[in-house]
């Protein structure tokens, strides 16, 4: 996404830009799309306008109900004769923070994985690939855990992020407001995708690392490359494994934690129970598993799974 973030203000000698108040503040916002920004091939990142400034906490997510687009009308009817429920409101991270003009979210596109996903997405695919600028979207926001504690600063003066896929939208946000606000705070960002050209925020990311280069470190992990030296000393191949976070956080007993990535839903679980199996991790459960591995506490690890 471009950076439209007012993370400059305040860095050069101003006041720092205060928080919003903690308090929650569920509603409906009748928002208009006001761009739509490609990351990758298959992810972009949709930029709302509010009637009014929206108040939330970096990490937040909003939802967004599928019943008001009229071209998925027929499909959710069907899907909903087929479920036998109603088609819930999809939750999207906002990669956006609370000192930006407007309202963002990325979305990556889901596929039907025949054995692994029980039902073709319906929502994704009709906002990354049909919606465009002039388009009216009501969206409800904002909530979610995924934020940073009000005495940050008194609990760590470093964050580590560990991320793979889109879970990069909540960190990314949570980055760029830290930077801004909480000056005292390094930030390890580790990254994990399957080829270069999967990245997100790609050239944002490295436009902040340039910025700050006191402050903040992103470290690449690619699965699916063949030579991800050749980017440079901080894309390696392979997966986030505990010899790498060893490598790159050495205050393990005091940094805080923050992963988001793909876990294992309801239907992996239900799945690997008829087997008679534990379901295998996916990257969520092992990022926990490599933290706790070089000496990170539970409770200073903050988690958000995506199925």
């Amino acid at each position: 996404m471009e950076d439209r973030t007012a993370l400059g203000a305040g860095m050069a000698g101003g006041p720092s830009p205060a928080a919003p108040a903690r308090k929650k503040r569920i509603r409906e916002y009748d928002a208009t799309v006001v761009d739509v920004v490609p990351e990758t091939r298959d992810t972009v990142t949709l930029v709302f306008g509010t009637p009014e400034r929206a108040e939330y906490f970096a990490g937040h997510f909003l939802t967004i109900d599928p019943h008001q687009f009229e071209e998925l009308q027929d499909v959710i009817a069907y899907f909903e004769d087929v479920k036998g429920r109603r088609e819930p409101p999809r939750a999207y991270s906002m990669c956006s923070s609370p000192l930006e003009s407007c309202v963002a979210v990325t979305v990556k596109e889901e596929r039907y994985a025949r054995g692994t996903t029980l039902y073709p997405p319906i929502l994704s695919p009709y906002l990354v690939r049909r919606v465009a600028p002039g388009q009216r979207i009501r969206i409800v926001g904002f909530t979610g855990a995924y934020v940073l504690p009000p005495d940050v600063e008194d609990r760590t003066d470093h964050l580590v992020h560990v991320v793979a896929g889109s879970g990069s939208v909540p960190n990314y946000a949570i980055l760029k407001y830290a930077l801004a606000v909480h000056r005292r705070l390094r930030h390890t960002f580790v990254y994990s995708n399957k080829t270069w050209d999967d990245v997100i925020f790609r050239d944002a990311l490295a436009a902040l690392e340039e910025r700050f280069p006191e402050r903040l470190r992103v470290v690449h992990t690619l699965t699916r490359e063949g030579d991800p030296e050749r980017r440079g000393p901080d894309v390696r191949k392979g997966r986030v494994v505990p010899a790498l976070l060893r490598e790159l956080v050495p205050d393990p007993a005091t940094c805080l934690a923050y992963a988001c990535g793909p876990a294992n839903g309801p239907f992996e679980r239900a799945a690997a129970r008829k087997r008679g199996e534990s379901p295998k991790p996916r990257f969520l459960e092992t990022a926990i598993a490599a933290l706790a591995e070089i000496g990170v506490a539970r409770d200073r690890i903050k988690t958000e799974a995506w199925g």
